[in-house]
C-alpha cells in the first residue's frame, strides 16, 4: 500500500466510476484499474463492487475511506512541514543574549522576526558573551547577541548589529552630577561599580580608564546592568554603562556623556554551518538593526 494507491482509491470512491476517476487523476484508465486491483490484493479483500454503471464501495471499502483520507491529509502535512523546515520557516531557535541587549535591541529583533516567521519556536537564555560563544561552539545555541570585542577565539561568524557609547552613571546627590558632561579622568578618585571580570564591559571599562590615566577603584562587581544602577543609586560608587541602558536608570541616577567617547558594540554571532532558520533570523535582525 502506498500514497498513490490511497489517492486513487479515494478519488474512485468519490466518483464511483473508473473513467471519471481517471480523468480527475489525469491518467488513463488501465493504470488506475491495476493500482486498485493491487491495493485490494494487498489488503486481502475487495474494496469495490464492479457493475456496468460503475462501482460502489464494499463494507470494507466504506470502512477504509475515512482512514485513507486522513492518511492523505497527514501525508500532506508532513510534506508541508518538510517544505517549511527546508526554508527555515518552522523549527526551533535557541538564542543566547547578554543582559544589556534587553533594553531595546532584543525586543526589536524578536518582534521583527516573529512577524515574519511566527511558526518558529524561540528559546531565549541570558548569558555572558563568553558563555554564549562557548555554547555556540558546542552547538547548544543557534544565535547569540554578544558584546564586542570577543574575548576568546571562536569559529562563530559575528556581525556588528549595534553601535553604542558608554556614559557615566552618578548619584544625583553627587557634585559631579550637575555637570553636562565629564572627562573620564574626573572619575579617577571615585569608587567604581563594575561588571564582573568575565564581562566584555569590564574589559572595555578598565581599558578606557587606563587610557584616561588611572586604574579605577573597584568597590563592587556585579553581573546585571540593573544591579549596577541600583548600587549607584545607593551611593556605593559611580559606573560606566552603555547609553542604550539609560531607560533603566532611576531618577536618582544621572547619566552624563563622556568627552572622550568610549565606543561599545553588540554583535550577532552564529555558527558557520547554521541552517536556513538561522539565516532568516540574521537577515531579519540586520534589517531591523540601526547599522547602515
Amino acid at each position: 500500500m502506498d500514497l498513490r494507491q490511497l489517492r486513487y482509491f479515494t478519488v474512485l470512491a468519490e466518483t464511483r466510476n473508473f473513467h471519471r476517476a481517471a480523468e480527475r487523476l489525469n491518467i488513463s484508465q488501465p493504470p488506475l484499474s491495476v493500482a486498485i486491483r493491487k491495493l485490494e490484493e494487498g489488503l486481502g479483500t475487495p474494496l469495490f463492487e464492479r457493475g456496468p454503471r460503475g462501482v460502489r464501495l464494499t463494507p470494507a471499502g466504506e470502512a477504509a475511506l475515512a482512514p485513507a483520507r486522513e492518511t492523505l491529509v497527514q501525508a500532506e502535512l508532513v510534506a508541508e512541514a518538510v517544505r517549511l523546515g527546508a526554508k527555515g520557516e518552522t523549527g526551533r531557535l535557541a538564542i543566547g543574549f547578554v543582559g544589556s541587549a534587553v533594553s531595546e535591541l532584543l525586543p526589536r529583533l524578536i518582534l521583527a522576526y516573529r512577524a515574519r516567521y511566527p511558526k518558529v519556536e524561540l528559546v531565549l537564555e541570558e548569558m555572558t558573551s563568553v558563555g554564549i560563544l562557548d555554547a555556540l561552539q558546542q552547538r547548544q545555541l543557534d544565535i547569540g547577541l554578544v558584546r564586542l570585542p570577543a574575548m576568546k577565539r571562536t569559529d562563530a561568524v559575528i556581525q556588528v548589529i549595534e553601535h553604542d557609547r558608554m556614559v557615566a552613571a552618578i548619584p544625583r546627590s553627587h557634585p559631579l552630577a550637575r555637570r553636562k558632561s565629564l572627562a573620564l579622568a574626573e572619575l579617577a578618585q571615585q569608587p567604581f561599580v563594575v561588571h564582573g571580570p568575565v564581562s566584555v564591559l569590564h574589559t572595555v571599562i578598565m581599558l578606557a580608564c587606563q587610557q584616561a590615566g588611572f586604574v579605577p577603584m573597584v568597590t563592587q562587581e556585579v553581573t546585571q546592568v540593573q544591579a549596577v544602577l541600583s548600587l549607584v543609586q545607593s551611593g556605593l560608587g559611580v559606573a560606566l554603562l552603555p547609553a542604550r541602558m539609560s531607560r533603566f536608570a532611576p531618577e536618582s541616577v544621572a547619566l552624563l556623556p563622556l568627552r572622550e567617547p568610549v565606543a561599545i558594540e553588540m554583535g550577532l554571532a552564529v555558527s558557520p554551518d547554521a541552517g536556513p532558520a538561522v539565516a532568516n533570523f540574521v537577515s531579519v535582525a540586520m534589517a531591523a538593526s540601526d547599522i547602515e
